[in-house]
């Protein structure tokens, strides 16, 4: 099962729908469910493509926060985007879970708002998530929010996984008679050219050019690398391995820009360390360069850069606080290609 999660707030720290998602991501995960999260404050100038990542889910959230009024501009654009360019036969059949936290007037309004906008676009909305918090460290503390926040995360994993039927709304009959959009057979190419950013000339030759020094720095970046990012992380990992009693599991790790993935193989005492395949790891992380980076550093844990969501799981969640345990980097410690 495949759930996209499309976050539209500002990501601020103290934004209570963060604390949400994070809660739910970690619940579909658990389930086995693979989670895929797109940030659109920090992809603001590729929204108009999104839709295309629509093609291979089964449901999705759309998460916002109301912070004065209304979904947001960033939600607004996703779903302007959809309507335009995204592709409706799709949509009909995926799922949505809205979520809306609010730190003033507006929740139900902005939630309402979400399900009837999908419902327009064909899509099969579910019961979502909304509510006022004044001060997300009373979201965080309180153990009832927390079981709603489950609750909640679990029936739309039924949803999915059964394919519930739900009645016509008239949202679906108005669009058919007075809101049918016009047809238009373009390739995804020529569809991605409708969009304002990439209809911009400056806009396409500042990508142009980007695209050519990011192509030339990693090009520069794996010349200088060569054999040895076979061998990267593996001493650090071997250096800091503190064993622990009765743990037994394979840790796989799949680090952005790495064509293998870099297995850690714990057999109580023993450690064995290398890029390669293991079947049916305990745990399986994904996260990039920089998390990695922050990680062997010191300067973060596998445990925190999960709950921010640094790092996607999955597996046996259980296993995934041992990783701490097992390899424990000092602050100062600073790696080297080994």
């Amino acid at each position: 099962m495949n759930i996209n999660i499309y976050y539209g707030g500002r990501g601020i720290i103290d934004d209570p729908t963060l604390f949400v998602l994070n809660k739910m991501q970690e619940i579909l995960e658990e389930l086995r469910v693979n989670v895929k999260r797109y940030n659109l404050y920090e992809i603001k100038n590729n929204i108009p493509t999104l839709p295309q990542t629509l093609k291979d889910a089964d449901g999705i959230i759309l998460a916002t926060t109301v912070e004065w009024y209304g979904i947001g501009g960033y939600m607004q654009q996703f779903l302007d985007a959809c309507w335009l360019f995204g592709d409706k036969e799709k949509i009909a059949g995926i799922y949505m879970c809205p979520v809306v936290m609010s730190t003033t007037w507006g929740e139900q309004e902005a939630k309402l708002n979400l399900s009837t906008a999908w419902e327009i676009l064909g899509g099969l909305p579910c019961s979502g998530i909304s509510g006022y918090i004044e001060n997300t460290v009373t979201l965080e503390m309180n153990e009832q929010y927390a079981k709603i926040i489950e609750r909640k995360t679990e029936n739309l994993y039924r949803t999915v996984n059964q394919r519930m039927a739900s009645f016509p709304a008239s949202n679906q009959a108005v669009k058919q008679k007075v809101a049918v959009p016009k047809p238009t057979n373009l390739t995804p190419q020529e569809t991605e050219q409708l969009s304002q950013y990439v209809a911009d000339d400056s806009y396409v030759q500042r990508q142009k050019q980007d695209i050519q020094e990011l192509t030339s720095l990693f090009r520069d970046i794996l010349s200088e690398e060569g054999a040895d990012s076979e061998e990267e992380y593996l001493g650090t990992f071997r250096k800091c391995f503190k064993p622990q009693a009765g743990v037994d599991a394979d840790y796989a790790l799949v680090i952005e820009g790495k064509k293998k993935k870099l297995i850690l193989s714990v057999h109580g005492p023993k450690l064995e360390c290398y890029y390669g395949i293991v079947e049916q790891p305990n745990v399986e992380v994904q996260l990039n360069r920089a998390t990695m980076e922050e990680i062997v550093n010191g300067r973060m844990t596998f445990q925190r850069a999960f709950m921010s969501g640094a790092m996607k799981t999955k597996g046996e969640f259980q296993m995934l606080r041992t990783l701490d345990q097992l390899f424990v980097f000092e602050d100062d410690y600073k790696p080297a290609k080994e």
